[in-house]
């Protein structure tokens, strides 16, 4: 994961949001789709991107595929940021 990948990522609207739904839990593909006004092929690209930051994790069962935070990522950005600050 490079910080270049994550910043990137977090860098557009729609996949900011998507993290905001996924912090109250996992959620499908579909769940996530049905609240953009876009594609669900869309929807996929930007979970993808996402994926590859080392954003979300997903989980496959049956035909369904679930999608959560991956925090750890998230916690690493915000010492980061929080280090910009120099307090």
């Amino acid at each position: 994961m490079s910080m270049q990948n994550t910043l990137r990522a977090l860098s557009d609207p729609i996949r900011r949001e998507i993290l905001d739904m996924l912090k109250t839990g996992r959620l499908s593909a579909g769940e996530i789709s049905e609240n953009f006004p876009v594609s669900g092929a869309a929807v996929s690209k930007h979970l993808s991107v996402l994926k590859d930051a080392d954003l979300i994790r997903d989980t496959r069962e049956g035909k369904f595929i679930f999608y959560e935070l991956n925090t750890s990522v998230l916690e690493e950005v915000m010492l980061w940021l929080t280090g910009l600050k120099g307090e």
